[in-house]
């Protein structure tokens, strides 16, 4: 007997699903303004289908269904159904706001990329795209919800697009929306958009651990049922009322740890977790007290969240324990309050029926988003944008104390730099000294939680460029670059002035008859609009005194095609590659010294970053190297490199691999080395007595021809069993 197959709701079907739940939610409400965005975006959307061949208005309706399940007010309904029809369809902006309001209207704005403007680059469009979302967010938080919502639906159903596709894409949810999720409390829509994005980035990762947290599935979950119940009837007797729930952690997580600590599943002390969810604040004290008299606490554990708040205004009372037959479990013991702000952050805290389009000036959770927009108002390079905003997204987690006991929130491994730049930007840049619990430290010294810090300054002191390689924040990172601009552009207008009337002086011409506005109808031609703008570029080696002055003199000056571009001399223990076969060029630009940089030696297939050294040529490096951030200050000496077509020799790269301690491992590796016919420069293998865990690390320096070789070999080594984590170290053998 055959089963029928049910047919799928029709788009109209799926709209009066949504309204009948908006309707249950929303009873004294007139959907009027609801339907009408229905039908436009159904009548725009009409002819267009998604990747997987379904009508595309399905994708709305989905992400309209779940801001309904948040609760969102009718503004974030109305702009859920029509998120994407100025951006997809013909209908203007205008349109919108004549038939739905100025709020429909600027939200539907805030999630509409910039994909039309055609001069952009695809990375361009993307950094200027966030930067508006960013904008709209500080005035109008729907846009975000909004955002996240379609970003959850279009990680749901990814597996319809190119491989190519879904890796950007889920490489950006990684990096930005989860985060940002994050950073307003939206635990339960962060935690989805990194699982999904953690299977589709590490597909074969993902799949061993979850068929290794599968297979103990049974056992986890009794276990889990009867920690429940005797959690339950302890607290009954002791009179705290509460319910208790279980859980297994969540896989992405699960693989950051193993990932950061170098240990196997068994030893993630958090993977089986409790959470309490009790009446008042006084019960989960006595709720905690309860757990630690029943089990012994790992020490080092125990985290008090509802004292001190993280950023995104979570609250709950963290500890691990020993629980029965030795196993580790978590318990986080919170409020119902509590419980419902962690799960849905900032979409549960507004209640846009009052009129409120926003959160309110105090308020954490967006506090940080208006200074990073602040911050970032002067950052012109699109690159420079996304990598600071990467930065600053990540999560909070350092807990530190003035002498005076205010609360400083820091990035992990801050620096004693980065809290004087969270004092104030003064104090930042006058220090020159810190006091850790009364002890003089380093400024290069990481902060720990709990620290008491107090920063020594010097007044006229400014900070160091070597400050960028040590500081976390983009605050501190941002304050400190705008100083060293100044200062290395003072420099180099003076050099470039020098230098344009020595090159004068040499060649007869007189630089007092030439006008600022003859130099400035110049500057033009050179993309600049400043003789000081002229200066500097010339300071930087950029293009030639005497390219200069036959522009401005051409009468006087004959064209000399020998004197441009100069080629720098090149520098101590580099080589060129713009000789013989070409490895990588500068766009635009040809007879140019282009070396490597040490730091990094990027690989064929890699992004890459030029950097103009002064007399050196050009420094090429990974765009993911860690000095980027720190010599690309001044967008001015970046420029544009690219792998030429040309050109495959091998280059070193360095991997180390941390495994099980156990025969045939080595035998394994090189194996699948041999395999690829990679030649292998060096190879160190030895015990990890510094864990006691029978571990061991292993050091290959091999030839790689280009980076989908490194990816091939390296996601070999990961298959071995016992392989526990690969690095590759950014730094040429």
């Amino acid at each position: 007997m055959s089963i029928p197959q049910t047919a799928a709701p029709s788009v109209e079907e799926l709209y009066l699903q949504l309204e009948g739940k908006v309707r249950a939610l929303r009873p004294k409400e007139d959907l009027a303004g609801l339907e009408k965005a229905y039908r436009l975006a159904a009548e725009r959307h009409s002819e267009q289908k998604r990747q997987s061949g379904e009508p595309y208005m399905i994708h709305p309706l989905a992400v309209t269904n779940l801001l309904v399940d948040m609760q969102m007010d009718l503004v974030c309904l109305e702009t859920g159904l029509l998120h994407d029809i100025v951006e997809d369809t013909s209908v203007k902006l205008s349109e919108i706001q004549e038939q739905f309001g100025e709020e429909v209207a600027r939200c539907v704005d805030g999630v509409t990329k910039l994909s039309k403007i055609e001069a952009m680059s695809r990375e361009d469009r993307q950094a200027e795209s966030l930067r508006k979302m960013l904008l709209a967010m500080t005035s109008d938080i729907r846009v975000i919800i909004v955002k996240l919502a379609d970003r959850l639906h279009n990680m749901r159903t990814i597996q319809s697009l190119s491989r190519e596709r879904q890796v950007r894409i889920s490489q950006e949810t990684l990096d930005i929306y989860a985060p940002i999720a994050h950073r307003l409390g939206m635990g339960k829509i962060r935690g989805e958009l990194e699982d999904l994005s953690f299977k589709t980035l590490e597909p074969e990762a993902s799949a061993e651990l979850v068929r290794e947290i599968e297979d103990k599935r049974h056992q986890n979950e009794e276990y889990l049922r009867q920690i429940r119940l005797q959690i339950e009837q302890k607290l009954a007797r002791e009179d705290v009322p509460a319910r208790v729930e279980g859980r297994v952690k969540r896989a992405y997580s699960v693989y950051l740890k193993l990932k950061r600590q170098k240990i196997s599943l068994d030893q993630v002390y958090d993977l089986l977790a409790v959470r309490i969810i009790t009446d008042s604040v006084k019960n989960c004290y006595a709720a905690l007290g309860v757990i630690h008299n029943e089990w012994h606490p790992i020490p080092g554990r125990i985290k008090d969240f509802i004292a001190i708040p993280r950023p995104n205004l979570y609250q709950s009372l963290h500890t691990s324990v020993i629980g029965p037959g030795g196993l580790a479990f978590e318990v986080q013991i919170r409020t119902d309050e509590m419980h419902r702000i962690a799960e849905e952050g900032i979409a549960a805290h507004w209640k846009y029926k009052e009129g409120r389009r926003g959160p309110g000036e105090d308020d954490q959770r967006i506090a940080w988003l208006r200074q990073l927009v602040e911050w970032q108002r002067e950052l012109r390079d699109p690159g420079e944008f996304m990598s600071t905003l990467k930065v600053d997204l990540y999560p909070e987690e350092v807990y530190t104390f003035t002498p005076r006991g205010r609360v400083i929130v820091l990035p992990r491994e801050s620096t004693a730099i980065d809290f004087a730049y969270a004092i104030h930007s003064d104090v930042g840049n006058m220090c020159v000294g810190a006091k850790v619990n009364g002890s003089i430290k380093p400024l290069k010294y990481a902060l720990h939680n709990g620290d008491v810090v107090e920063i020594l300054t010097q007044p006229g002191h400014q900070p160091s460029k070597d400050w960028l390689a040590l500081v976390k924040t983009s605050k501190a990172r941002n304050k400190i670059k705008h100083v060293i601009n100044a200062v290395e552009r003072a420099k180099a207008v003076e050099i470039g002035q020098k230098s344009l009337e020595k090159e004068a002086r040499r060649l007869g011409l007189n630089l007092g008859r030439i006008s600022r506005e003859d130099l400035e109808a110049v500057a033009s031609d050179y993309g600049v609009s400043k003789a000081e703008d002229l200066y500097a570029a010339l300071g930087y080696g950029k293009f030639s005194p005497r390219q200069v002055l036959q522009k401005v003199a051409p009468e006087e000056i004959p064209a000399d095609p020998a004197a441009t571009p100069r080629t720098p001399p090149v520098p101590p223990g580099t080589s060129p590659l713009g000789d013989g076969d070409l490895t990588i060029k500068v766009k635009g630009i040809d007879d140019v010294l282009v070396y490597r940089a040490k730091c990094c030696n990027p690989i064929r297939g890699e992004a890459i970053v030029g950097y103009i050294t002064r007399a050196k040529g050009i420094a090429v490096h990974s765009v993911q190297c860690p000095n980027v951030q720190s010599l690309m200050y001044e967008v001015d000496r970046k420029i544009d490199v690219e792998w030429a077509r040309s050109g495959s020799d091998p280059l070193p790269v360095k991997v180390v691999i941390f495994t099980d301690d156990r025969p045939g491992i080595l035998n394994q590796l090189t194996s699948i080395l041999f395999a690829e016919e990679c030649n292998i420069r060096s190879l160190e293998a030895r015990s990890d007595e510094s864990r006691s865990d029978n571990s061991a690390v292993v050091d290959i320096t091999v030839d790689v021809r280009d980076k989908k070789q490194l990816e091939r070999f390296v996601t070999a080594f990961r298959r071995i069993p016992g392989v526990r984590d690969i690095e590759r170290i950014q730094q040429a053998p």
